[in-house]
């Protein structure tokens, strides 16, 4: 036989023969969680098909179970996912089989894939079970990512939304990694590459990570993961699987260099009419990421452009005793935005509104987080416009036990002299795996205008989060006193108790209705002193909620609300007076004083669709008798809220929401009260990176004169500078419409330009006799420089 055809021999022996070395399979359903990946010396293009010789030497994850609405269940869908890691980055290349409905997919912008079908990979670096790096891909690729610390506290139903089965990542934080995957004939493929350099992980030479996967179908509306994760557990990532034996990782030298500019004109009338642009000369900053350690990390900003893109959409508030608040948005803040979580929001970096340099520091060194910012505000935040107020937060945590947390915060604002300082200790303990318990003990000090004062807050929460039976329980107080300029809270001075239980009825299989969970939440609201006297609770709440998820996706809750409110005078006292007329004529003021208590009651539907190809709704009715705040009285009250998500291509969505809020006198005397909030956001994504959107939103607010309707009847007066005014009667109808056009490739290199309008007509939601009122141009541009 000739050489040449001995060698042709072997060959095809060789491709016909089974490999050396198979692919170890890891099947989660059998407990086989514990992989060890290859480590190979190799560089691929991340082009979304598994094709390179390397991806048949990874790890196959397989064996997926239903995780939600209902666990301890085979997948009814298949997933295979390939695990290897090179030297600079880990590598997952996904295959998610769909024999059963059509692939859900859009080519959208970053973070905004929740409509889609996609595959979370859950990278704890650490292998703490309390926190883990988020990356999500869609069909596409197209990318959402973000981190996940758990609190231990799992919402249950109430009627605003449906059982919770564990806690959510937050979305804000971005990475920078690759993706690409394509829609197949069986399903969807994606491939995946997250450099080392994105990430915080240990210094060990060896090491082992936490890691679960979990995939989002959406025409059954089911979450996998591949672990068989049980909701009889106060932690999902305490259930994670591992990647072990991780070495030879190089990380290198992380120095992330971020240089911005913006620029805007802001338009107003003048003082002859005339439109009129005011301009500046364009911001200049930057923004620096230094890897100190493999798990520290120090970030700085110099005149850093702290603006956001997109204007925060408009919120009822359900209660005016109680200030409302809105998400940080500002990359700056969100890296490591999970070392500075606290229990009662006492880090609020929006208190600092246009800081002029900051800097941070954050991390990780063994079982303790750590979190240091500091930054100088611009005077425009100051309570003197004379200093600029200067805010430090630090916060400790050690890790006790296997998911327990005992942690330490400090923050200060100083300006002038004036000042806020706050001290809080916090510890969560967990045991048996569904019980909890944390508590927080906090004290603030306050120097304002030369009077120093001081309180405490203090909150207690224990649970039980079982798979059938569980149960939430708060005790939160916040004297008066107390004070966090540093953080938020909506309202102190009260005390807040709650016990909600909630049990789950798990139907068979294939059942129309796949989960019954009936809820009960008893609510009660004290004045901080009266309860500190064992005095009667001023607000009380017994809410019925029943929430049913339905076979295909559907979700919907039923729920009555009895309550009964107490007069404020806390709040009512100094907003208004009576004007009382005089039997000879004039007219005396007199306080006041209010309904003592106010009885309610309340009906509410609530309904949320699966995500259909190229729709998804959800809303909710309430109506029945409620009090009236404009007027402190007792109502007609209806409130409604409906949500609208097209998409009517690949690249097109269509966002619509509509708001109502309407109090009718329940003694005749019409409507005193009636809020309307329609907002609809059209976006088209021409490539992964570049993306349009246009931003209408109109806000209309009529109120009647008021008057002391749950008493006598008489004109109420506002208090307007020195002296007391007749509460009339008043319009306010305002459109606002913005758009942008975004160019924004990877994180940290963006270019933006869009423009935004403000405009009032007298009567609501004609569009024939709108004014503008202001508007703005605006460019941003940054470029991420990556050591």
């Amino acid at each position: 036989m000739s050489l040449p055809i001995l060698a042709a021999l072997v060959s095809a022996v060789a491709l016909i023969a089974p490999p050396d070395d198979p692919p170890r399979v890891y099947h989660g359903r059998r407990g086989d969680v514990a992989v060890a990946p290859p480590r190979v010396e190799a560089a691929i293009t991340v082009d979304g098909a598994l094709d390179e010789p390397v991806w048949r030497s990874a790890a196959v994850l397989t064996g997926f179970s239903q995780f939600a609405p209902k666990d301890g269940i085979p997948s009814a869908d298949s997933t295979e996912v390939l695990v290897w890691y090179s030297p600079t980055a880990m590598h997952f290349g996904i295959r998610a089989y769909e024999p059963h409905g059509e692939v859900r997919a859009t080519l959208s912008e970053r973070d905004k894939i929740g409509a889609d079908d996609y595959v979370q990979l859950l990278l704890g670096t650490f292998n703490d079970g309390r926190q883990a790096t988020v990356f999500m891909v869609n069909p596409l690729g197209v990318q959402a990512d973000g981190v996940l610390k758990e609190s231990g506290q799992i919402a249950n139903v109430s009627f605003m939304g449906s059982v919770q089965s564990r806690e959510s990542a937050d979305l804000r934080p971005d990475f920078v990694f690759q993706s690409k995957g394509r829609v197949t004939p069986w399903g969807y493929e994606v491939e995946v590459r997250i450099p080392f350099k994105s990430l915080r992980f240990q210094s060990a030479a060896s090491q082992t990570w936490g890691l679960n996967i979990t995939r989002r179908v959406q025409h059954s509306g089911y979450e996998d993961s591949w672990t068989p994760a049980q909701r009889a557990n106060s932690s999902f990532l305490a259930q994670s699987g591992t990647l072990a034996g991780l070495t030879g990782m190089r990380r290198g030298l992380v120095l992330d260099l971020t240089p911005e500019v913006t620029d805007r004109a802001d338009g107003e009338p003048g003082n002859d009419g005339r439109w009129a642009y005011r301009t500046s000369a364009p911001e200049v900053g930057a923004n620096i990421r230094w890897g100190i350690t493999n798990n520290l990390t120090l970030n700085s900003a110099v005149n850093p452009d702290f603006s956001q893109v997109e204007a925060d959409a408009g919120q009822f508030s359900f209660d005016p005793r109680q200030a409302l608040s809105f998400p940080e948005k500002r990359p700056f803040f969100l890296d490591g935005v999970e070392q500075f979580l606290s229990p009662n929001g006492l880090v609020y970096t929006r208190r600092m509104v246009q800081p002029i340099a900051a800097a941070k520091i954050s991390g990780k060194l063994g079982a303790t987080n750590i979190g240091f910012l500091s930054a100088v505000d611009d005077r425009v935040a100051s309570t003197t416009r004379r200093d600029r107020p200067v805010f430090n937060i630090l916060r400790v945590v050690r890790d006790l036990g296997a998911q327990g947390r005992a942690g330490v915060l400090y923050t200060d604002r100083v300006d002038g002299a004036n000042s806020n300082r706050v001290l809080s200790f916090d510890t969560r303990l967990v045991r048996d795996r569904i019980y909890t318990a944390a508590l927080q003990v906090a004290g603030s000090r306050t120097t304002r205008g030369g009077r120093t004062f001081s309180g405490p807050l203090w909150d207690l929460r224990l649970a039980r989060n079982g798979r059938a039976f569980g149960v939430s329980t708060l005790l939160n107080g916040i004297d008066p006193d107390f004070r966090t300029e540093s953080g938020f809270i909506s309202r102190g001075g009260q005390v807040h108790a709650l016990i909600a239980p909630r049990y789950t009825f798990f139907m068979p299989q294939g059942s129309r209705i796949e989960s019954l969970t009936p809820n009960l939440a008893i609510d009660g609201l004290w004045f901080y002193d009266r309860f500190m006297k064992r005095g009667d609770a001023r607000d009380k709440k017994l809410h019925f909620n029943l929430d049913a998820n339905l076979r295909g996706g559907w979700n919907g809750t039923l729920a009555l609300l009895v309550e009964t409110f107490g007069y404020d005078p806390a709040y009512y006292g100094s907003l208004y007076r009576i004007a009382a007329p005089r039997p000879g004529g004039g007219v005396d003021t007199l306080p006041f004083t209010g309904t003592p208590r106010l009885p309610n009651r309340d009906y509410v539907i609530r309904v949320a669709s699966p995500q259909f190809r190229w729709f998804s709704a959800s809303g909710m009715y309430l109506w029945g008798q409620d009090e009236n705040f404009y007027e402190w009285a007792s109502a007609d009250i209806i409130y409604f809220q409906l949500e609208v998500g097209l998409k009517p291509s690949e690249r097109f969505r269509v966002s619509a929401s509509y708001q109502m809020q309407e109090y009718d006198r329940k003694h005749g005397g019409g409507t005193v009260g009636l809020l309307r909030n329609p907002r609809l956001k059209l976006e088209y994504q021409a490539t992964r990176a570049l993306s349009a959107r246009l931003i209408g939103e109109y806000f209309t607010e009529s109120v009647l004169d008021l008057r002391d309707e749950g008493r006598t009847g008489y004109p109420l007066l506002r208090r307007s500078g020195a002296g007391w005014v007749p509460a009339a009667a008043y319009r306010d109808n305002s459109f606002r419409a913005d758009w942008l056009v975004m160019y924004q490739p990877q994180p940290g290199t963006v270019f933006y330009v869009g423009y935004g309008a403000r405009m009032t007509e007298p009567e609501p939601m004609k569009f024939r006799d709108l004014v503008r009122r202001d508007d703005a141009f605006f460019v941003k541009a940054s470029y991420l420089f990556r050591r």
